[in-house]
């Protein structure tokens, strides 16, 4: 998932009632846990990113419970990128019908996001539905302009290797 470009500390898991502010300045550099009252006296665009990162951290880490719980507590429902990672965090703990909510929530407000797309398509491989997925990758090469996207190839060699394991 690269569709953000923080350059703070990676996440930590952080106690129950704290999230990761990844610009909180520490002794060691950036990144730290605060208390979610805190969070919550930033302004909200700060709240989204800061919620984003670590939920994505989290995600990430493989710890797709802590993701969720960090990424609902997003002000911004509708963000794509909040969307497509709980999608992800669903998928990845076996959830799969609550996921395609998620991705297609996410592809609703921004029909562009080939990283969605992607993901998409992997839940439908998952799925067994084989033309679904394709039909994702068809929109991923209309998306980047060619077949020479990341998402292109992850999901194209994901598509491939279903149908070698099918045979």
């Amino acid at each position: 998932d690269s569709d953000s470009g923080s350059t703070a500390a990676a996440p930590k898991e952080c106690p129950k009632g704290e999230v990761w502010d990844a610009e909180a300045k520490t002794l060691l550099g950036k990144g730290k846990c605060v208390a979610e009252a805190d969070l919550k006296k930033k302004p909200a665009s700060e709240q989204q990113g800061m919620i984003y990162d670590y939920g994505r951290g989290m995600a990430k880490a493989g710890h797709y419970d802590l993701a969720i719980a960090a990424l609902e507590m997003a002000p911004d429902q509708g963000d794509p990128r909040v969307l497509n990672s709980l999608g992800y965090s669903n998928r990845k703990l076996g959830k799969l019908d609550v996921a395609l909510g998620y991705y297609r929530a996410a592809v609703a407000e921004d029909p562009d996001f080939s990283l969605v797309r992607e993901y998409l398509g992997e839940a439908y491989i998952q799925l067994g539905l084989l033309e679904k997925a394709r039909e994702q990758l068809s929109e991923i090469e209309r998306i980047c302009g060619s077949k020479a996207c990341n998402e292109y190839g992850q999901l194209a060699n994901l598509i491939v290797d279903s149908q070698i394991r099918r045979d």
